[in-house]
């Protein structure tokens, strides 16, 4: 079944490559058109011990590979349209010493071939003369809006197999130093807008909800030393656990100011709204770090010191005081405390990455051995804004706010311009917000990457 699987997967693609790019041409020209295709084999290796609940619920532990295959091409016409597709799979093995099992009876999970991007691009500007470049269709918005503090990833439940958003997207450009993005999206708790491969019984769950939302985001360079990018975003959450439909705004802007090697940036939002029984939520978050880089010196060293802070449910008043991460539930800061975090959500279906009640000082040193080899090693203290109350005592004090220590480490090497690979582990040594029982969790990755 495998073997015919990953058959169908790679005859499939083609088809879809070959059949978009012979009728592209047949419509336009050959003359006319710029087709350019490629593909990306990602494979990973991951161990997860007491990460879900630091030893003191018997959550089963992880030891497993993850295959990630992607596959795209993109049809420009002129640049005055394009048209991109890419199709992603992710399959899993889980090893024997591994403690969970996808089903229980088997240790692969083939996973789906699903649409990672189909969309559409119109330039405005050489078509009808206005300064507007409009996206439509399923996007990525991978760093395209300042560092991933709000907008990130449209689809946290399938972890890194996917990041997309099912989104309308116009650009209005005002000069070459002032820009502002106008966005919809529209994100469902598992996907009805496009077909996939090889679905299993229960679709994969892509949000905890059926989420949607509109963004104006601005661009701003004051001077070459600085820019500010303000935004406005709302968002609607459908009910899902113990929650009710959520209607919340969020303002903010983030900032980035360089001169002579350093550089700091920083960014501040507030958000206000109400659940539909009238409970009103509301949440501060941001973050501010300077850095430093010496690129006349041996090793060329850099460093990055800071603080980030994401406000806490009060648990004592009737408003909810938790910071909302928008679109942002992805390892932002960190790999392993993403599932730790999910334990702290119960009443929202335990999502993962739920940046909230929280507090890090964060420090970060980077040195490079070679133009292609490079060492980054961090150190966070964590701790809470606010204490907990009623959240499972065999795993949580429900009275101190000392999350703890975070130290973690990357090596990465570029070996061709095609093939790069890391390695990756951090360490969490949970404090008093946690059960006197707890025990530290470690998270380990490799990664080889080829790009075809």
């Amino acid at each position: 079944m495998k073997k015919s699987f990953l058959r169908l997967l790679l005859l499939l693609a083609c088809v879809i490559l070959f059949a978009s790019s012979a009728f592209a041409e047949h419509l336009f020209g050959p003359d006319e058109l710029d087709t350019t295709y490629g593909a990306t084999l990602r494979l990973r290796q991951e161990i997860w011990d007491n990460a879900f609940d630091l030893n003191t619920l018997n959550t089963p532990n992880r030891n497993f590979f993850r295959l990630k295959t992607y596959l795209w091409t993109r049809l420009d016409y002129d640049k005055k349209v394009a048209l991109r597709v890419a199709l992603t799979n992710e399959a899993k093995y889980y090893l024997p010493v591994s403690t969970f099992k996808p089903t229980p009876n088997s240790r692969l999970d083939e996973d789906e071939l699903v649409f990672d991007n189909l969309f559409v691009d119109l330039n405005l500007k050489k078509l009808m003369n206005i300064p507007v470049d409009l996206r439509l269709g399923r996007q990525d918005f991978l760093f395209t809006h300042g560092e991933g503090f709000l907008l990130m990833d449209g689809t946290p439940g399938d972890g890194s197999r996917t990041f997309y958003f099912n989104a309308a997207k116009a650009n209005i450009k005002f000069n070459d130093n002032h820009n502002v993005d106008l966005i919809y999206i529209t994100n469902p708790r598992t996907d009805i807008y496009l077909p996939s491969l090889n679905t299993p019984p229960a679709k994969k769950r892509l949000n905890t909800s059926d989420e949607q939302g509109f963004v104006v985001y601005g661009r701003n360079k004051i001077s070459p030393q600085f820019s500010i990018e303000p935004y406005y975003i709302y968002k609607t959450e459908d009910p899902f656990g113990a929650n009710q439909k959520l209607k919340l705004n969020t303002v903010g802007a983030r900032a980035v100011l360089t001169a002579q090697g350093w550089r700091v940036r920083g960014e501040f939002a507030h958000q206000f709204g109400e659940y539909n029984n009238g409970r009103d939520r509301e949440g501060n978050g941001g973050y501010l770090f300077v850095g430093r880089k010496y690129t006349d010196v041996a090793l060329k060293p850099e460093f990055d010191l800071g603080f980030i802070f994401l406000s806490g449910d009060d648990p004592n008043t009737a408003a909810h005081e938790g910071w909302n991460p928008l679109f942002s539930r992805w390892p932002i800061w960190s790999e392993l405390f993403i599932f730790t975090q999910a334990r702290e959500t119960a009443a929202d279906s335990a999502v993962p990455a739920y940046w909230t009640n929280l507090k890090i000082i964060r420090a970060n040193a980077k040195v490079h051995f070679t133009p292609d080899t490079n060492l980054s090693v961090w150190y966070n203290y964590l701790w809470a804004d606010e204490s907990t109350k009623g959240l499972n005592a065999a795993m949580f004090s429900n009275s101190g706010k000392d999350r703890g220590h975070l130290p973690q480490a990357m090596l990465s090497h570029k070996f061709s311009k095609k093939v790069d690979g890391y390695l990756l582990v951090e360490h969490f040594i949970p404090g008093n917000f946690y059960n006197s029982n707890a025990d530290s969790a470690t998270f380990f990755r490799w990664q080889l990457q080829v790009k075809l």
